[in-house]
């Protein structure tokens, strides 16, 4: 464990850096359910993580030492269940303000929480939470990002990019982990204070597509709408002729071009 002398009250004052590990909130969620309590904002950090996971159990595949993997213990409490993706929306905010200092344009949250350049994935968030009553007793969230890995593959190429695909040059890992720190304690802040409606505007703003006509899929049909926001819950809100419809994770797919 180390500590490290970052500007923050508490996230990122616990570290602890691995060579590697299957995946970081795996790590860190078995570190929970031992007996020893863990500090609120402890980050598990991995130069390797070979077997990270997205949303929906898809997997995550980062380049060793290239990228940013990492995980982080929150425990908001003060959150009741019904208002859990507020949570998710003050996080993928904090991500998108951290690398606005690098990339000034083209920064987007793709709902519900993967990092956007453009039409690109940049990287993603997966948040699990640990549930007591109707409050949220903890919740590990996992953050990968793809910083100065330079190749994809054929898969992923025309899908995924990295800060040093758009800057042309490698990022300093650390700097950038004091930020996204720094980012995610102010914004966690303002939740935990319920600045709820400046998160609701913020996230929807900042939402890829958002306000823009495009097509997506839905059980094999395509279609054009119009994202005009999210609720509470996290279902998305597109407008299809005239009429708002409303989806949950999966049940509508984005696509680039058609």
């Amino acid at each position: 464990m180390q500590n490290n002398t970052f500007s923050t009250l508490f996230v990122g004052q616990n570290r602890i850096k691995l060579l590697a590990v299957d995946s970081t909130n795996n790590f860190l969620k078995n570190l929970v359910s031992k007996s020893e309590p863990l500090p609120e904002g402890t980050v598990i950090m991995a130069d390797d993580q070979f077997a990270g996971r997205g949303q929906q159990e898809n997997t995550w595949h980062a380049e060793p030492g290239k990228n940013l993997t990492i995980s982080i213990l929150l425990k908001p409490k003060f959150l009741s269940l019904d208002k859990q993706f507020l949570l998710n929306m003050a996080i993928s905010i904090a991500i998108n303000k951290a690398l606005t200092f690098y990339v000034a344009n083209g920064i987007s949250i793709k709902w519900p929480n993967d990092i956007y350049y453009f039409d690109k994935k940049l990287g993603g968030v997966l948040i699990e939470n640990s549930v007591t009553g109707n409050t949220i007793k903890t919740a590990v969230i996992g953050i990968g990002l793809n910083i100065n890995q330079q190749e994809f593959s054929e898969e992923l190429k025309s899908k995924a990019t990295s800060l040093h695909q758009i800057l042309q040059q490698d990022v300093n890992l650390d700097e950038l982990l004091v930020e996204i720190c720094s980012q995610i304690e102010s914004l966690y802040l303002l939740l935990k204070a319920g600045n709820y409606t400046f998160l609701r505007k913020t996230y929807v703003e900042k939402l890829y597509k958002f306000e823009k006509p495009s097509i997506y899929r839905q059980n094999g049909e395509l279609f054009e709408g119009t994202i005009k926001g999210v609720t509470d819950l996290g279902l998305l809100n597109v407008e299809q002729n005239g009429k708002i419809k409303e989806y949950n994770f999966k049940e509508i797919e984005f696509l680039n071009h058609t």
